[in-house]
């Protein structure tokens, strides 16, 4: 189900309605009400998948309960095991399979040798990449002593299943979405409206921005053969925005849709375009997911605590795992790779936390070498995404070449240019909003708070009619794949 779609419209209010009219008095059973939907949410796009979700909640519930009462550290660790080999058991068959074959056949080919083996037709479960790491962080967890193990099944089972962000994130910790199960939830309408109004901006984000940028990405980007160097720029700026658009837009509607039901979600977006170097783009893009990648993999490999080819090694492994976890195909390991190599300069001379605060915090106009600092991160970060969308490697290399031509100087020939305009403008609209609300967790979270209240519903109605707008071009989100 999407969340820009006509069946998540009606499947909300109903959800909602139940969940604080007739469930409100009883945690458990509004614990219940949120399995049955989220399972009811999830089955809506393939019922088959359900059985997957629930197999894995009931494997690491009983892991979690196994580990606990075991005090033998090899038992514990047999335990472990079992939870992390059928979690990405499921996710390599269902994920990486074809993958794995088609390279195992070509490299076989490259030595004379024919391999006949036939590729499976596996349809990739929506949010398998996301639910499966949740899962993961709580057996994990539990088995470091970090965390209590539930003994209620459907706390469990709400905790992986959680609707807003099942499919897409942000990936929780089991450490702050797991105890929010056992406290009891009174409606707030102040957290409601702050809730509704991050919808809000993430449907903007996501109607507005995302689907109208991925109409003229895709044309670029399948047609690249077809286009000079600026048009093939522009082409790569409006996949830079589309992503954003679509992936922090989810973010958004899915931490506001959890305060909707009494809950807090990390934030999984901190106006990424905004970072001053590498470093920072990555503590501010899916923190949810960098975030688990530190914790569980790169501390465990010795971080940047040995020397120098320790540092190395630990930087492309939890760079190229993450380009590897978006999707089987070397451009994304390749967009990984790309991204340690950005990294490692800023990490070797110590400068990766040079820049934790925010860019000009508490001034609207930031001083010309943050400028500076802002333009090349951000266009290091654009020729980083074209090796992410691209088809292939050779056509991400391809697709640079004819960037950095002459034809990067003349004006871009293509269809529908009028509109590609009208589209600069409101990502230019977006920019400006998020930049004059940097300093909070979302665009539009404090932003009119304090402007006469017609100013301000006026702004918030400017914001829907141009969802409305556009709301046609209804597009599936580009993380589902993932």
């Amino acid at each position: 189900m999407l969340f820009n779609s006509i069946d998540f419209a009606i499947f909300l209010p109903v959800v909602f309605v139940l969940y604080w009219f007739f469930c409100q008095k009883n945690l458990k059973l509004q614990n219940l009400l949120i399995v049955i939907a989220s399972y009811v949410f999830y089955g809506w796009w393939d019922l088959r998948f359900l059985s997957l979700i629930v197999f894995s909640t009931i494997v690491d519930f009983t892991v979690g309960r196994l580990i606990l009462k075991e005090d033998n550290q090899s038992k514990r660790k047999v335990y472990l095991w079992i939870s992390i080999l059928v979690n990405l058991g499921f996710l390599g068959f269902f994920k990486y399979y074809n993958f794995f074959l088609d390279n195992l056949v070509e490299s076989f080919r490259l030595f004379g040798t024919e391999l006949n083996a036939n590729s499976l037709q596996v349809i990739l479960p929506v949010g398998i990449s996301f639910y499966t790491f949740q899962t993961l962080s709580y057996t994990i967890d539990v088995y470091r002593r970090k965390l209590e193990p539930t003994n209620n099944f459907v706390v469990f089972a709400a905790f992986v299943s959680f609707f807003p962000q099942l499919v897409a994130g942000p990936i929780e910790r089991a450490t702050n979405l797991l105890p929010q199960f056992y406290t009891k939830r009174n409606f707030n309408y102040h957290k409601a409206v702050d809730g509704l109004r991050q919808i809000l901006w993430g449907m903007f984000k996501k109607v507005v921005i995302a689907d109208n940028c991925a109409e003229f990405a895709n044309e670029f980007f399948n047609n690249s053969d077809a286009y000079g160097g600026s048009g093939l720029l522009l082409g790569a700026l409006f996949f830079t925005f589309q992503i954003y658009g679509d992936f922090s837009g989810y973010s958004d509607i899915a931490i506001g849709t959890s305060r909707l039901f009494g809950f807090n979600l990390m934030q999984n977006f901190a106006f990424p375009y905004f970072s001053r170097d590498i470093a920072e783009f990555w503590r501010r893009w899916h923190i949810s997911l960098s975030t688990w990648f530190r914790d569980y993999l790169y501390i465990p490999l010795g971080g940047s605590r040995g020397g120098t080819a320790m540092k190395v090694r630990n930087t492309f492994i939890i760079f190229i795992v993450s380009g590897f976890w978006h999707g089987a195909n070397w451009t994304f390991i390749v967009w990984g790779a790309l991204n340690a190599i950005y990294f490692l300069p800023l990490l070797l001379t110590n400068l990766n936390r040079n820049n934790i605060g925010i860019a000009a915090e508490g001034k609207l106009i930031p001083a010309f070498k943050t400028i500076v600092s802002i333009l090349i991160t951000f266009g290091l970060t654009v020729i980083a995404w074209i090796f992410f969308r691209a088809d292939s490697v050779a056509h991400a290399i391809s697709y640079l070449k004819g960037i950095f031509s002459q034809s990067l100087f003349s004006i871009p020939e293509f269809e529908n240019r009028t509109h590609a305009v009208e589209v600069l403008i409101l990502i230019g609209f977006l920019l400006l909003i998020e930049w004059l609300g940097r300093e909070n967790q979302y665009g539009i979270e404090k932003l009119g708070l304090k402007w006469n209240r017609s100013l301000r519903m006026g702004f918030y109605l400017v914001i829907v009619c141009l969802i409305f707008l556009f709301i046609g071009k209804e597009q599936e989100f580009i993380y589902f794949q993932f």
